[in-house]
């Protein structure tokens, strides 16, 4: 079973980061991420969800190859392939993989104007070895279904830096 984070930063631009953070480590599996999302709320209220992947284009492109496929056994690969295109096009645009876009937009409007989220959903992960490389990121988790001794360690991460530099004699 998959765990839901929602971790919401300051800056338009966190989540993003922590994103790719966060797939950097998957590379090196060490997480394994089902979804990863950034939300981003600009300085007019306006939301906007970024997809780790473009189902659209994906399903696009899948139809429009196997439109081909068909429309060469018809004489007319062409025409298959757009064909083919628009239904892959269609069936990506229609398909929801991960977590459901209408919790994200629902979450990600609660945030400060000019703030970002991410949400990711792990199948799993080597705590002792991913929580070191997120020590001082900062950020706000603000949702999840992790036990709640769990979240107290990620949060106390996150915020490491921010107590540091908070208690750190000034110049």
């Amino acid at each position: 079973m998959s765990d839901l984070i929602v971790i919401a930063y300051d800056g338009i631009h966190q989540a993003e980061e922590m994103r790719m953070k966060l797939v950097k480590m998957q590379n090196e599996y060490l997480i394994d991420m089902e979804d990863a999302v950034c939300a981003t709320k600009d300085g007019d209220g306006k939301v906007k969800l970024h997809q780790a992947m473009n189902l659209t284009a994906f399903g696009a492109l899948q139809g429009s190859l196997l439109g081909g496929l068909v429309g060469m056994l018809l004489l007319n690969p062409l025409f298959g392939m757009a064909i083919g295109g628009a239904a892959g096009a269609l069936s990506g645009a229609t398909t929801d993989l991960g977590i459901n876009d209408d919790f994200m937009k629902e979450l990600a409007a609660t945030l400060k104007p000019n703030s970002s989220a991410l949400f990711i959903l792990v199948r799993k992960v080597t705590m002792d070895k991913v929580l070191p490389q997120l020590e001082g990121t900062g950020g706000k988790i603000i949702k999840t279904s992790l036990p709640n001794m769990d979240e107290d360690k990620l949060q106390a991460t996150l915020d490491k830096h921010r107590m540091e530099y908070s208690t750190a004699p000034t110049v």
